[in-house]
Order: C-alpha cells, then structure tokens, then sequence
C-alpha cells in the first residue's frame, strides 16, 4: 500500500507493507538517527515527533502515519534549539554511546514546547520512558537542567 508522510517537511510517497511500523519504513529510507531498541515502546530511543508530537516509532503502524508529519532528529539540524540542547548534552558528558540521544533530544525538544519553566520533578516525569545503559542519567539531568535553566 502506498502511504504519504512529510519527514522532516520533505513530502515522500512511500511503499510499505500493512502490518509495517513506522519505524522500520524510517530506517528503510536512511533514516538512521531512529533507532530500535527494546521493539516493546518502552526505551524511548526510537522516538520521534508526529505532528510535532513524541511518539515511539516501534509502536506506531506506518499506515496510521499517512499524512502526518513526521521529524527525526536529522529535521532538526538547522534549528537553533537542537544545537542548544547538543551542546547542554556534550558539556555534560551525557553523550556517552550517543545511542539514547537522537530519543532524548526530540522529547526535550516537544518539552520546551510543552512546558514553561518545568521544574525537575517535570523533567524526570516528562523523560521517564527515555532509558539509558551509559549515563545513569546524571549528566543528562544536570545537562537537561542546564538547557532550561533550573536552578536545584
């Protein structure tokens, strides 16, 4: 079946079998910053936005995507709020294996859309399907923290 999807505001028609998730049609058309994970939605790596919104992309069937709009953290290269949160991300040493990253970005991307001024617990309840093997999510904290600027 045939399906349109708008990654990263470029308008692809797409050819994916019915019971495809949107996931691997991602990874199939070289997008590789969307990863697979645990396949059970809940480690957040294969996040990314629909419609401006985080959805985990191994649960997603690719034909419910029709339509919709759809970035990857390779979409926001340009934008200058990536560049703020990789840098928060680096001077933190929360990059590590870098795996959990392009996840991690695009939900704190959604969260400076979503909330204003998010206090820690905030940030932990909005983050808390993002898992991470490296970091024992510390200097992501910390790294997090110091993108919004909350103090402790």
């Amino acid at each position: 079946m045939k399906i349109t999807l708008i990654i990263n505001k470029e308008k692809r028609e797409v050819d994916i079998e019915p019971s495809e998730f949107l996931l691997d049609v991602l990874r199939k058309l070289d997008y590789m910053s969307v990863k697979k994970g645990c396949d059970t939605g809940t480690c957040g790596v294969c996040t990314v936005l629909m419609d401006g919104k985080p959805v985990l992309s191994c649960s997603v069937l690719a034909a419910s995507a029709d339509g919709h709009e759809i970035t990857t953290v390779e979409g926001l290269k340009d934008d200058p709020e990536y560049k703020a949160i990789s840098e928060a991300l680096l001077s933190e040493g929360a990059d590590q294996c870098g795996f959990c990253s392009p996840g991690l970005i695009l939900n704190v991307y959604s969260m400076k859309k979503e909330l204003k001024n998010p206090t820690e617990e905030d940030i932990r309840k909005y983050l808390v399907g993002n898992l991470c093997r490296c970091t024992g999510y510390i200097p992501q904290m910390r790294a997090i923290k110091k993108y919004f600027e909350v103090k402790a």
